[in-house]
């Protein structure tokens, strides 16, 4: 039978929309005063952010008028091209702070890794497709999607960048066991994800100094116990209600990375509990339809492609925010669609607007 395209999710779209703005505006807060300072311009990173959603607003809409079925024939050769600009960035890549994440020129600049997220969950959900039932095979069905995920995980920690690859093994993983991957297996993998976490974390001194840091942060509060340190004391200092919008203090240079990776902390010191609760509470509703969106979606390349790009932006928040709150070691990844950060912004409308043309067919 014929599909029909209908109308998109509403609700998805109200949840994307509504985390965009108040993105665009705690960015605006938390760096106003410091970009005033060092750039002579307050609204610099606000400008920016503009530029970037609007570029992602209108991959969103193109995304959403195209065939999301025309993506399958396509999915090899994106994800060739994305990993090829792994390689790139590893050997022209532009360094900033003991990291090499970067191509281009100055402000042009973008993550080859926030490409690599959406190249795999449109490659995953294509092969899947296809070769579902080899999946109880452990060596001839999963074996390839293992090799290829240690090669993409080394050469993202090889930047290094630890929580993108962590949030690029959990999506893999949960793409395999959506697929109907054999619980053992499935089991098996985790574990070795588990031992692959600790063993990247032992063999890097700077990491295992922000695990141990995490343990207990105020046993070096002046060094790798700082961040997590003023993260909390921001979100303690919001308790309610908040210290009201362009109020807060720790946002003055107390908190680093306060419109990037730690937006958070800053959105709870000024908008409170009530604030922070909201931002998470959308974030529920994205998942929830995104996931209603893969149960109703009228293939099963659809269905997993929406599962996978909802469980990508899942497990970023997840990340973020654990990092943010004290309950997970600190590790550089962005606050979809909240933090200020192009690269990460247009991917993530580009992928949620594939999200919304699944909608359109969902129960069709």
């Amino acid at each position: 039978m014929r599909r029909r395209a209908g109308p998109f999710d509403f609700w998805l779209f109200l949840a994307v929309m509504l985390l965009l703005g108040m993105g665009v505006i705690m960015i605006f807060s938390a760096s106003a005063l410091t970009s005033s300072y060092n750039y002579g311009d307050a609204l610099y990173f606000l400008k920016r952010q503009l530029v970037w959603a609007l570029l992602g607003l209108t991959g969103l809409f193109l995304a959403l008028q195209f065939d999301y079925t025309r993506l399958k024939s396509l999915a090899a050769p994106f994800l060739g091209l994305a990993m090829v600009l792994l390689l790139l960035v590893l050997a022209v890549g532009i360094a900033s702070r003991g990291s090499a994440r970067w191509l281009g020129v100055g402000s042009l600049a973008f993550q080859p890794s926030e490409t690599i997220k959406l190249a795999m969950v449109i490659f995953l959900a294509a092969s899947l497709t296809d070769n579902r039932r080899y999946l109880t095979d452990l060596v001839r069905g999963l074996g390839p999607y293992l090799a290829l995920l240690a090669v993409v995980c080394l050469l993202i920690l090889a930047q290094p960048d630890l929580g993108t690859a962590v949030a690029v093994a959990g999506t893999t993983f949960l793409m395999l066991a959506a697929a109907g991957a054999d619980k053992r297996h499935l089991a098996f993998l985790a574990a070795l994800g588990v031992g692959a976490v600790a063993l990247a974390i032992i063999i890097a001194p700077y990491r295992m100094a922000r695990f141990t840091a995490f343990i207990d942060p105020w046993a070096d509060a002046q060094g790798n116990g700082y961040q997590t340190i003023q993260s909390l004391l921001a979100i303690g200092s919001g308790g309610l209600f908040g210290t009201g919008l362009g109020q807060g203090h720790q946002k003055l240079y107390y908190v680093p990375e306060n419109h990037t990776d730690f937006i958070f902390a800053i959105l709870s010191e000024e908008l409170g509990f009530i604030g922070a609760a909201l931002v998470i509470i959308l974030f529920l509703l994205l998942v929830w339809r995104g996931f209603q969106t893969a149960f109703k979606a009228p293939d099963i390349f659809g269905s997993l492609l929406a599962a996978g790009i909802t469980t990508m932006l899942a497990l970023q928040g997840i990340i973020n925010m654990g990092v943010v709150t004290g309950l997970l070691p600190v590790t550089g990844i962005t606050l979809p669609l909240v933090s200020y950060g192009g690269s990460s912004l247009v991917f993530s409308l580009l992928g949620i607007g594939i999200l919304l043309n699944i909608s359109r067919y969902a129960g069709s």
